[in-house]
């Protein structure tokens, strides 16, 4: 029996009829309607730990499997056999059941799909979107979602806001003018008498605008994609490509800067709360060679992490580090690299997270 169960033809059984096969339960059985076999089959799902979605049914049926429910009470033992007999004869003449609607099927084909293909298939249906639209809303990220609050009215940005997960709403409010996110915020508690189907017709307009918007062949912007290359660059190379991006185009290059991530950048990224979960990650011989070889700016992040940390501990890595005087630039730089890429494994799982570091 599996541990989730989707019941969308549930109050569609047929009446009743006593089980023919194997030897009968003790007692009489009892003539169910319909919807009081579905009540039933729900029922004994979830007293055997089955998870049952209903949420795909319509709001109607829900309440009334949710009535049948209180109004059976108790049935007996062999209504109780028949029913999940019956049931399990459904069940058993399907031979294999598809999804319904547009968006059910792009759930199964997943990855099968490429995204060009899947949004030319939205795009060609035309139909009401399927399923919750704040589902799908939750994984667009900020930088899609901040122009519409933008240009939205306070009332429909304030609903927006309450839809998604709360620390993408504050990540959108910071970024926002000031005056504007007041009114937005405001208007957040003004909008409790709003019907759902109203809220629901929100979604779905904001997921067709997104969906409609022409499929990338990337995923990340160019400042992201360059700045994340950077990144795992040496720093010979990182200063070469910066130094010709500056003369060719200065604008790019001081958004390309913003966007780079090394261990000079820790004291300005990382809140010194967050260096000893950092730390628990890091070896600390590779802590030690980090320290080690770390010179100018990066002797500056060095000395902040030690700060964060233990005394003791600080002198036994200055003592260990002090005794490295051979560290070669490259296992030095490397080091250092394996700190920087804990910190930002740390910052994708959301366990830390990184601010704007000062101009």
């Amino acid at each position: 029996m599996p541990n989730d169960l989707s019941l969308p033809s549930l109050a569609d059984l047929p009446d009743l009829a006593p089980p023919s096969r194997g030897a009968p339960a003790a007692g009489p059985v009892q003539r169910l309607t319909k919807p009081q076999k579905a009540a039933v089959i729900v029922r004994f799902l979830l007293a055997e730990g089955v998870k049952v979605s209903l949420k795909r049914l319509p709001d109607e049926v829900q309440l009334a499997l949710t009535q049948e429910m209180t109004g059976l009470r108790h049935i007996n033992h062999a209504t109780l056999e028949a029913v999940v007999e019956e049931f399990l004869g459904e069940i058993d003449a399907i031979g294999l059941q598809f999804p319904d609607g547009l968006e059910g099927a792009l759930g199964i084909m997943g990855d099968s799909l490429t995204p060009t293909a899947a949004a030319k298939l939205r795009n060609q249906a035309g139909v009401d979107f399927d399923g919750d639209p704040w589902e799908v809303l939750q994984g667009v990220d900020e930088e899609r979602l901040l122009p519409i609050l933008e240009r939205e009215s306070v009332e429909v940005a304030a609903v927006i806001l309450s839809k998604l997960k709360v620390s993408t709403a504050a990540a959108l409010l910071g970024r926002l003018p000031g005056p504007l996110a007041r009114r937005i915020a405001y208007s957040v508690s003004q909008i409790g008498a709003i019907a759902p189907p109203t809220v629901r017709r929100i979604g779905v307009s904001l997921a067709d605008e997104l969906d409609a918007r022409p499929v990338q062949a990337f995923d990340d912007a160019p400042v992201a994609r360059v700045g994340a290359i950077l990144n795992y660059s040496t720093a010979g190379t990182r200063d070469d490509v910066l130094a010709g991006l500056e003369e060719t185009d200065k604008a790019f290059a001081e958004e390309v800067k913003k966007a780079i991530f090394t261990f000079a950048n820790i004291p300005g990224r990382v809140a010194a709360r967050d260096i000893p979960r950092v730390l628990r990650e890091v070896d600390q011989g590779v802590l030690v060679v980090a320290v080690a070889a770390a010179a100018g700016k990066d002797a500056a992040a060095a000395e902040f992490i030690l700060a964060n940390i233990s005394q003791r501990m600080a002198d036994n890595i200055k003592t260990e580090a002090a005794e490295k005087a051979d560290v070669s630039a490259a296992d030095g730089e490397a080091a250092m690299s394996a700190v920087v890429s804990v910190i930002r494994d740390l910052e994708a799982a959301g366990e830390i997270f990184l601010t704007v570091e000062d101009e």
